[in-house]
């Protein structure tokens, strides 16, 4: 018998049974027990769901295995919730592990964060991480880990905390989820980036705020799409808009632009955007405003005028790394410096975007920003310019490293989004999100109550920064400036490490500045 006529044969022999289940229930009910009619509100609908399997054509495996097949889709439906919560070990989840998410979720919680028995990780695995200590820890750190952002351009410098919230917009989120950010961020004195739906009042609640500016240019766009600079200077001279970042391209879909998905297309956040309601929006993948770096520079100080001197940089996911240079030639050429510059890693989140996207496009966070650092080092212009790095950072080792690295301030989005509550339920586009973080079902996102939610946001930012202050007193790092690439390293075999100097800084600096050179003429 081949498969098919096998199939066939099942399909046949559980719609005859069904239908011998009914004739049976009709037989008992006539001669035994009127109650058996009752059955037929269970086997009837049966048999009517096993007729329209085999009738249907869309799905081979229902219309082969009529009933039965329903069960193949059911599995696959709670897969991911069966892996996570009964198949999946403490170091095996994807983006965040068990391990990343418990630790989060327990220091949002103000819980123990401690661990028993050792460690986890394996040491000898390819990619294990470590920091080397130091035998005679510094006291403790009396700073509070904050960088001044602004250069000599700025009129208004901003006394950044070294971790803030990432760039989320409300549209991505739901109201509860933006007004317990924002609140948690004006609790624990740091910052909240806006993302690139712009300014709701729901970000309005006393928090401080990095607006930042999209293709799309929400919040300060006209009719037809373009920019609007009155607008955009009656949002940007609020008193809690602390600064502005103008947006390139994103880590998770660089190169492509922000998708608001129609069911997340309130009326409301449509008139927060001015666009149609009920529609997907696609932001443009690159800015009408300017297409040269020159134009870019003309840009940002045109935002920087605007904003009555404050801090204005850039963010980008750093792709073809000569785009980069040439934006640093035309920095020098044009004398118009960015106060700071957003470097997004390729492992960057978001709620939505192609797959091939985020698997394969831009460029991983370490390589981008010591690539970064050491162009804007031959440039010389990284006295004057900030770093803030984005990409999976959420641990207080994360900060060390990126900070090692050139880094001057860090984002975290997902590590905020966990202490809201977020399980990584991995559905923030299909706006039933089990928690309220990433919809704008009202029954979904009224379970997200701010009075609790924005405490244990800045709870997370807290406890992040001592654990921060407790690896950099272990190490004798006396301030963020003594914290050197050569005192972390990374398992490259199963014989060697080597320093993140030795990885990241292969030549010394004349060397990249000739390189650089050479490849500039």
């Amino acid at each position: 018998m081949t498969r098919s006529l096998k199939a066939v044969s099942i399909s046949g022999i559980i719609l005859s049974m069904l239908i011998f289940m009914n004739a049976i229930i009709l037989k008992t009910a006539n001669k035994v027990d009127e109650k058996w009619y009752w059955a037929l509100l269970v086997s009837v609908p049966l048999l009517l769901i096993a007729i329209r399997d085999i009738r249907q054509k869309k799905h081979a495996i229902i219309r082969n295995y009529p009933l039965i097949g329903h069960l193949r889709y059911f599995l696959e439906a709670i897969r991911p919730e069966l892996r996570q919560y009964f198949f999946e070990s403490d170091l095996d989840g994807k983006p965040f592990n068990r391990r990343q998410r418990s630790i989060v979720y327990q220091r949002a919680k103000n819980e123990r964060q401690s661990v028993a028995f050792g460690m986890q990780s394996d040491p000898m695995a390819l990619g294990y991480e470590w920091i080397a200590h130091s035998v005679f820890p510094v006291s403790m750190l009396d700073e509070d880990l904050r960088v001044k952002i602004g250069n000599k351009q700025c009129l208004q410098p901003y006394q950044a905390s070294i971790l803030n919230i990432g760039a989320m917009s409300y549209g991505a989120l739901s109201k509860t989820a933006i007004v317990s950010l924002n609140e948690g961020a004006k609790i624990g004195g740091f910052a909240h980036n806006t993302g690139e739906g712009g300014i709701s009042a729901y970000h309005l609640q006393g928090g401080d705020l990095i607006w930042q500016i999209g293709t799309g240019y929400f919040g300060c766009r006209s009719e037809d799409g373009k920019f609007n600079a009155l607008a955009f200077r009656k949002n940007a001279l609020h008193p809690q808009v602390k600064m502005i970042e103008l947006k390139l391209s994103q880590g998770a879909k660089p190169g492509h632009g922000g998708i608001l998905p129609a069911a997340k297309n309130t009326p409301e956040i449509a008139a927060i955007r001015l666009v149609v309601p009920g529609t997907t929006i696609l932001s443009p993948s690159r800015h009408a405003e300017f297409d040269t770096p020159e134009g870019m520079m003309r840009f940002i100080h045109l935002l920087r005028e605007l904003s009555e001197g404050k801090p204005v940089g850039f963010k980008i996911c750093i792709g073809d790394k000569q785009e980069f240079i040439d934006i640093c030639q035309a920095i020098s050429s044009t004398g118009i410096i960015p106060d700071f510059i957003s470097i997004d890693g390729a492992e960057g989140g978001t709620g939505a975007a192609p797959l091939e996207f985020t698997d394969h496009l831009g460029m991983p966070l370490y390589d981008a920003l010591a690539f970064v650092k050491q162009t804007l080092d031959a440039f010389g212009l990284s006295e004057h310019i900030k770093i803030i790095v984005a990409g999976k950072i959420i641990t207080g080792f994360d900060i060390i490293k990126v900070l090692s690295l050139g880094a001057s301030a860090c984002y975290s989005a997902r590590g905020m989004m966990m202490a809201l509550g977020c399980i990584q339920a991995l559905i923030c586009d299909s706006d039933k999100c089990p928690v309220g973080v990433t919809t704008q079902n009202p029954s979904l996102y009224k379970g997200l109550h701010p009075s609790n939610k924005r405490i244990r946001v800045a709870n997370f930012h807290a406890h992040t920064i001592a654990a921060t202050k407790e690896i950099m007193e272990a190490c004798g790092f006396k301030n963020l400036e003594s914290i050197h690439p050569s005192k972390l390293f990374r398992r490259i075999n199963e014989h060697e490490t080597k320093s993140f100097e030795q990885i990241y800084f292969k030549h010394k600096e004349s060397s990249f500045i000739n390189n650089l050179h050479s490849l500039l003429n």
